[in-house]
Order: C-alpha cells, then sequence, then structure tokens
C-alpha cells in the first residue's frame, strides 16, 4: 500500500541539551534526519516525504537533501510552536489516500514495520506502532507509591502512526475547533471516537530525546552492522 510521511523536524533540541536542533546532530558521522530519511527514501511504497522545520533550518536541510541524494521529499510545510501544528501545517499539503506521521528522532524504524502499518491504516483507518512495555509501571503520588498497574495492557506507543488521509484532517479540524492539544496523532483521533489499530514494532524504534539516546543510538547501529 502506497503512501506518503510527514516528519515533524522543527524541534530546538532543549531536552537533548543541544544548541541547534537535535535532529542536525550526528550519528556514525551522519545527521540523525538524514538516517530517517533514507529509511523512507529506500521504500519502494513511500510515494512522497513531507517536511515540517523552522525557517531558521530550511537552508541547512535543503543542502543535507542534496548532500545525500533524498529526491522523495515533496514539499516544506512551515512548522508551527507546538508538534500538533507542523503536522496539521504539513497535512495540508498531503495527496497520498494514506499519510503517516513519524518522529525525526526515531532513525531505527524497520520496513516490514512500515508496510503493516500502511496496510492496516488501509484496512480499518488508523493504525499506529508500539511495543508492550516491559517494566513495571506505578502511580506516584506526592512521592510515595499510590498503587501498581497491571501492565498486561499497557503498550508504550512509537511512530509512525498511519492514518487515511481524510481521517487524519477531520481529526486535526476537529482539535483546532475544540482547542484540542493531543499527546500523538492517534489521540486525536480517540477524540472524536476513531478506532486505532496497534501493530508491533520494536524495541530498537527508540526516540532521540536525551543525550543518553545518542549513545543507544550507536549500540543499535553498531549491532545492525554486524548483522545481529
Amino acid at each position: 500500500m502506497e503512501y506518503e510521511v510527514i516528519i515533524p523536524a522543527a524541534g530546538k533540541g532543549k531536552r537533548m541539551g543541544a544548541d541547534r536542533n537535535k535532529l542536525l546532530l550526528t550519528i556514525d558521522g551522519k545527521p540523525v534526519i538524514i538516517h530517517t530519511l533514507q529509511v523512507f527514501e529506500e521504500d519502494p511504497l513511500c510515494k512522497g516525504i513531507i517536511l515540517a522545520v523552522s525557517p531558521d533550518d530550511r537552508k541547512v536541510l535543503e543542502g543535507l537533501l542534496a548532500e545525500y541524494s533524498i529526491h522523495k521529499v515533496v514539499a516544506m510545510a512551515e512548522g508551527g510552536k507546538e508538534r500538533q501544528q507542523s503536522v496539521y501545517h504539513a497535512l495540508l499539503h498531503a495527496t497520498a489516500s494514506i499519510v503517516m506521521v513519524h518522529d525525526g528522532a526515531r532513525p531505527f524504524i524497520q520496513q516490514a514495520a512500515i508496510h503493516e502499518l500502511a496496510e492496516q491504516a488501509f484496512q480499518t483507518g488508523a493504525a499506529i506502532a508500539g511495543v508492550p512495555v516491559k517494566d513495571t509501571m506505578k502511580v506516584i503520588r506526592e512521592g510515595t507509591v499510590a498503587h501498581t498497574i497491571d501492565r498486561s495492557s499497557l503498550w508504550s506507543i512509537q511512530t509512525p502512526q498511519a492514518f487515511r488521509l481524510s481521517l487524519l484532517l477531520k481529526a486535526n479540524q476537529e482539535a483546532v475547533k475544540n482547542g484540542f492539544n493531543g499527546t500523538d496523532d492517534a489521540s486525536l483521533l480517540e477524540q472524536i471516537g476513531e478506532k486505532v489499530q496497534v501493530v508491533e514494532a520494536d524495541y530498537d524504534n527508540i526516540k532521540l530525546t536525551t543525550k543518553e539516546d545518542l549513545f543507544f543510538a550507536e549500540a543499535i547501529l553498531k549491532k545492525r552492522k554486524s548483522g545481529c
């Protein structure tokens, strides 16, 4: 199932403690955003990439696209103050019936999971990547344990998140009208009563958020190069 992918890339890298957009930091000698873009550049089912970017980063990103031969970027939308605004701005450029939203800071998503998400979104309307949580989960109040949560039904949600274009547009428009700011794109669909399927991805599909994550990223790359 063919699709387009939206990649919000307008962040500032505050939690990373970086002096620039964290997507411009390098792992294995290459910017994070390029690692991510190459996943979709190399996927024959991806018919276009739409970036949401800060005006401050636009020229730098255009240079990187040329340097690394990324040809599938069909539009660069202006990033908003919040991620949700960036996605909505980018969504207005989408034309494919299936559209995905993927974090620029998740460079390790596997093609098999992407294809399963596209197929599930085509069949049901919405599908998101995730993995079952491994840690014990507790509710903490004022520094003490209130209770332990049964983790058997808990999943850690990732991206990509895949949708029928019409559904994601509707959900975003309703969110704007109602002043709703979701924690992810799927939450906008949940807000209007739409069902969302889950596709199991893998634990390597981490989001690079803190400095420590860069070390994990290097380890994942090393593991993949060794064929493990």
